[in-house]
């Protein structure tokens, strides 16, 4: 067996619940199921949108905007089309993900609610009336929530099948500066899309062009970017006021790239034409690109497990004895090509070869740090069975490369599912029949 000792890489699913609930508290609900239908604010292929739910989902994004403190309330005829154009797509997401008969359990839904109210600090029964002070009842919490699980799930599903990643691709990407030159890592960015169909006319995208223009230049004669996407922006992150957080340079959209290496703090970009209509992007801030410099240690075991036959006791004795022997002089590699029952490092001398922190258990690693260079450990139990180590060298290792390496599919890989998942909801938008009626009744 290889490296028996290495904790299991987190499940996927975890990581994009995790990554999915540090936006949860930003993003709107849909209006909890029951409410009286009135006046028809939009039909959505055979779906509609009613004047009560889209009036409660204008309250709710009032309410986070006022939380934010930073940003000023568009006209409410802006803000209304805005949130309509949210509550519509979310329409063709979720009518989407039961087509692809995507379902999220009572199970999921309870541990994403009890994971918001830990991170801001609050039981499940504070939390719940906290939402009941803002007049948000705990059940349309919880479907909103449940709507963003099925949401994600569905971009994961009908995106991520899509989405190859070749080994040239990886080359390429090591290959050239992402950086622009600049030895900038990570971005704090702000982002306008006006966004044009798929197929544009040559008018269309004039007038998109012509819209992206005159916004830059109110930009830059001082109009609130933040304010200026949640009244203009066509992009996802809109009502959060175009803030796209800190993003690693490779984590960019390619287009971005040589925008903003040479842009400083509070820049305004041009226009810059993607498949999905014209971008601006605004610099908040940026970080150095640093090194990553890790302490590494080499270390070498031998390993004894339990069993019906060999007690805990006698794992430990017999641990002890090979200790006595190479405290007398004899070989620690010998002795571990016989007696060790990990089988991948035995046949090396009992060698795991370079580790970095986190490799590890917990425990091994605690035991290995408390070991001086040439030290034999006493024994020491883990879940595998029982240890005895030998540090042999540790180093300050520059791992830059090797780390640009390990990262590079993954981000490529991230970068074209933000990419194809902004046309695959373009896609759903353009071929889905949408009647808005705001200006009616």
């Amino acid at each position: 067996m290889t490296r028996p000792l290495h904790r299991p890489a987190p499940h996927l699913l975890t990581t994009l619940l995790l990554l999915l609930l540090i936006t949860a508290l930003s993003q709107p609900l849909l209006a909890a199921e029951g409410e009286a239908l009135d006046q028809i604010v939009a039909i959505v292929d055979e779906d509609v949108v009613t004047r009560s739910e889209l009036d409660m989902e204008i309250n709710k994004i009032r309410v986070q905007l006022r939380a934010r403190g930073s940003t000023r309330l568009p006209p409410p005829e802006v803000l209304e089309r805005q949130v309509l154009d949210r509550v519509v797509m979310k329409r063709l997401e979720l009518a989407a993900a039961q087509r692809a008969g995507i379902n999220v359990g009572e199970d999921v839904v309870a541990q994403a609610v009890s994971n918001i109210a830990r991170q801001a600090g609050l039981t499940l029964s504070e939390f719940r009336e906290a939402l009941n002070q803002e007049g948000i009842s705990f059940q349309a919490y919880r479907d909103g929530i449940r709507q963003q699980i099925i949401i994600q799930r569905l971009l994961q599903k009908e995106v991520t099948q899509r989405i190859r990643v070749t080994d040239q691709e990886v080359k390429s990407f090591l290959a050239r500066k992402t950086d622009g030159g600049s030895g900038r890592s990570e971005y704090h960015l702000r982002h306008i899309l006006i966004a044009t169909p798929e197929g544009a006319s040559p008018e269309e995208l004039n007038r998109a062009r012509e819209k992206a223009q005159r916004l830059v230049q109110e930009l830059r004669n001082g109009l609130d970017f933040a304010t200026a996407a949640v009244a203009e922006s066509d992009s996802q992150q809109a009502l959060s006021g175009g803030d796209l957080g800190w993003r690693h340079t490779d984590q960019l959209p390619t287009l971005f790239i040589d925008q903003v290496a040479n842009m400083e703090k509070g820049g305004i970009s041009e226009p810059i034409r993607s498949s999905s209509g014209y971008n601006i992007i605004k610099i908040e801030d940026f970080k150095g690109g640093e090194r990553h410099i890790i302490d590494q240690t080499r270390v070498r075991h031998i390993l004894v497990k339990t069993n019906e036959v060999t007690s805990d006791e006698d794992a430990r004795t017999r641990l002890e004895q090979l200790r006595q022997r190479i405290q007398g002089g004899d070989s620690f590699a010998d002795l571990a090509r016989s007696n060790s029952e990990d089988t991948a490092s035995a046949i090396k001398g009992g060698d795991l070869g370079w580790v970095t922190p986190g490799d590890l258990l917990p425990r091994f690693e605690e035991e290995m740090n408390g070991l001086a260079i040439g030290e034999v450990s006493e024994p020491f139990r883990t879940e595998f069975g029982w240890h005895i180590m030998q540090v042999l060298e540790r180093r300050a290792h520059d791992s830059t490369e090797q780390v640009r390496k390990a990262e590079a599919r993954d981000k490529i890989r991230k970068r074209k599912f933000e990419e194809e998942s902004e046309l695959y909801l373009r896609r759903l938008r353009d071929e889905a029949y949408i009647e808005k009626k705001l200006d009616s009744g």
